[in-house]
Formats: structure tokens, sequence, C-alpha cells
């Protein structure tokens, strides 16, 4: 599987995006238009092993609902990545059996160099 799961009104998406030249083979999804379906949030699990390495932290919604303080699950964290796009880290690049998660610094030098391989 060849597939990015971003949001499309996200500067940081937008910005690492432009950054890379991806292969015309790699699907993009656009997290708020088509939401992640539960096939590929497993899919995603079943390499992590974890749905809270998958959880924005940082979303808007996050803070509002105060899940911050909450202890979740892992099958609460699911529900709420199933339940809204903004609850999905991003983005997420799967590329064959290579997952790139989040946005940080490591990330994006990981992929610029995957990309430059």
């Amino acid at each position: 599987m060849k597939k990015v799961f971003y949001l499309s009104t996200c500067d940081t998406c937008k910005r690492i995006l432009g950054k890379l030249s991806l292969p015309e083979d790699v699907m993009l999804q656009d997290i708020k238009k088509e939401h992640i379906s539960e096939e590929d949030l497993e899919f995603l699990h079943k390499h992590t092993r974890s749905y809270e390495i998958l959880l924005n932290k940082r979303a808007k919604k996050y803070t509002e609902e105060g899940l911050k303080d909450e202890n979740l699950s892992e099958e609460e964290i699911k529900s709420y990545i199933l339940s809204h796009y903004t609850f999905l880290k991003r983005p997420i690049f799967i590329l064959e059996d290579k997952i790139f998660i989040g946005n940080d610094k490591h990330t994006v030098d990981a992929l610029k160099s995957f990309f430059n391989e």
C-alpha cells in the first residue's frame, strides 16, 4: 500500500507534501473529505501496535473535550479517531512496509531520506 493521510487545509501537511516528490502511485487521502476507514485504521494499528501513537493530542477538539485529563483505553482512542478526522495525527505516510507518522523534524527528515534513496 502506498497512501498518505493528510488534511488539505493544514499548512504543515501542505509544506511537507511540497518538499517531497511522491511517485504517481501514491494515493492521497484528505481525511476531512474522506475519513479514515476502520480497515485502514486497523492496518495502521497492526503496524504500530498502538492507537495512541495515531492520536493527535494537539487537536483543539482533544483539548475542548478534556481528553488530556482522561486515561483513555486503546478502544476509546480508536473510537475517537473514527468519530472525527481531527483526532488522527497527520500526515501519515504508508509506503509499502514503512510508516511515517506526524510532522516532527525526525519524521520529516526520515521521509526526505526515504525519497532520496
